[in-house]
């Protein structure tokens, strides 16, 4: 069985901005925070994250943060993936460095390379690092989706231990689970479908929601992993409607409004993303309160 870098919930938290860079303190009271309210995890610059649009020195610098404020009470996963193999081997092996606990890395963008790509790309990675590797799924942002046999090629290398599936695709989650069994480790990718993937044989989430509902995210796949599953299942149909509105518009627009609105200061996302409108702002606030 492959290394469990973590079961239950992983936030995909968000960097605080403001006129200066990365707002450092205020996202240090995030991570905080959520490791008070029973995060099993921290997954740092990734798509929520915002590091598409962040540049290398800031991504460190949040990363060591999220390092340092941690000190080892959870793991830290760090996003490195990009288009330019090469770059993501360099970028990576910088990352190592700083203690992080492992690797998020998303498929190549743009590119649209081949499944052979796909797997010749994290093969490189792969010998290049010593970290556990979670592979990235995304299709409906990257354009390119890891087919399951791809999955069960991947799942032979030892330091790929896990997938981030946000296909949305049940169907495929269910043969990557039958394929690769213990060898590939399986995260929903999506807070929809956080309970479908754990009975699929998942083993948590990595979650946009827990940045604004930590415990609750948490005890959603804990309950379920503790065989309570009616319970889990009334806590994700319950979180359903937040759900919704937290993708109102591309992620992260809403949630990073949502944490402002619970009275941190994360600023706006960068361009060419953009606020969340007035309209959207008010379901927003809404669906938290009946959820806090």
């Amino acid at each position: 069985m492959k290394k469990i870098l973590f079961k239950g919930c992983g936030t995909a938290i968000c960097t605080p901005f403001d006129e200066n860079g990365v707002n450092l303190k205020e996202f240090e009271k995030l991570v905080e925070n959520q490791i008070q309210n029973k995060i099993d995890s921290l997954i740092v610059c990734g798509t929520t994250g915002e590091a598409s649009t962040m540049t290398t020195e800031e991504k460190i610098a949040t990363i060591e943060c999220a390092v340092k404020t941690a000190k080892g009470r959870i793991p830290i996963i760090a996003g490195t993936g990009g288009n330019n193999t090469k770059q993501v081997i360099e970028y990576s092996q910088k990352i190592e460095s700083l203690g992080v606990d492992g690797l998020l890395i998303v498929t190549p963008y743009y590119n649209k390379c081949t499944q052979h790509g796909l797997i010749k790309h994290y093969q490189e990675i792969a010998k290049n690092i010593s970290l556990p590797i979670i592979l990235y799924n995304v299709p409906g942002r990257t354009g390119v989706n890891i087919e399951p046999k791809t999955c069960l090629e991947l799942s032979k290398i030892e330091n790929i231990v896990a997938i981030k599936e946000a296909s949305g695709n049940l169907s495929q989650v269910a043969e990557i689970a039958h394929l690769c069994g213990e060898n590939l480790h399986i995260y929903s990718g999506n807070d929809d479908q956080i309970l479908p993937v754990l009975s699929l044989g998942g083993i948590g989430v990595i979650s946009v929601l827990s940045n604004v509902l930590p415990e609750y995210t948490h005890h959603l796949v804990q309950n379920f992993l503790d065989g309570k599953i009616d319970l889990s299942t009334k806590m994700q149909l319950n979180a359903i409607p937040l759900i919704k509105t937290l993708f109102s518009e591309v992620n992260p627009i809403p949630v990073k409004s949502a944490l402002n609105m619970l009275g941190y200061n994360f600023g706006i996302p960068r361009l060419p993303l953009t606020e969340l409108s007035k309209e959207k702002q008010n379901i927003l606030k809404d669906e938290l309160s009946r959820l806090k």
